[in-house]
């Protein structure tokens, strides 16, 4: 399975545009590669770097998407609630909000994993789940996974 975005490649810079420095907007992503055998795919955004990269303490959620269809497919840049597949929903990210929230680094380049799974079930009783709740109830379903891997520092001073 492999996880990509047209807005920048692997290991490389995200663009401002899908930051707290510009439109805080989820950039555009398209899979390939689902295995047959999965009834519906999560998606996680995480920065393992929280608060500062020399010294990590947490891994901060910054997106969580739940029941989204199980096969190759993609999801627009920006995309809201309304545009999302019939049946996914999103979650919890650790800002307290439903939804999306851009790379935000309070210090250093930070690396932000958007990470795809492939579940062998779907997940109808998570509505808004957190990280760790989404977790718990992928355990033991996860057929494949995918991530894409994609780096910001605030270009502005604090």
């Amino acid at each position: 399975m492999s996880l990509e975005s047209e807005a920048f490649a692997a290991g490389a810079e995200i663009p401002s545009e899908y930051t707290c420095e510009g439109r805080d907007v989820s950039p555009p992503l398209r899979w390939s590669g689902v295995p047959a055998a999965a009834r519906s795919l999560a998606l996680v955004e995480t920065d393992p770097d929280a608060p500062d990269p020399a010294a990590p303490k947490t891994i901060y959620t910054h997106w969580i998407l739940v029941d989204l269809p199980p096969a190759d497919g993609s999801l627009p840049a920006g995309v809201t609630p309304e545009r999302l597949p019939a049946g996914a929903r999103e979650g919890t990210n650790d800002w307290g909000r439903v939804g999306y929230g851009g790379p935000c680094p309070p210090i250093g380049r930070h690396r932000y994993f958007h990470t795809l799974y492939a579940l062998d079930t779907t997940l109808p009783s998570l509505q808004a789940p957190t990280r760790a709740e989404l977790e718990q109830a992928m355990a033991g379903h996860v057929l494949a996974k995918a991530a894409l891997m994609g780096t910001y520092q605030k270009q502005k001073a604090p």
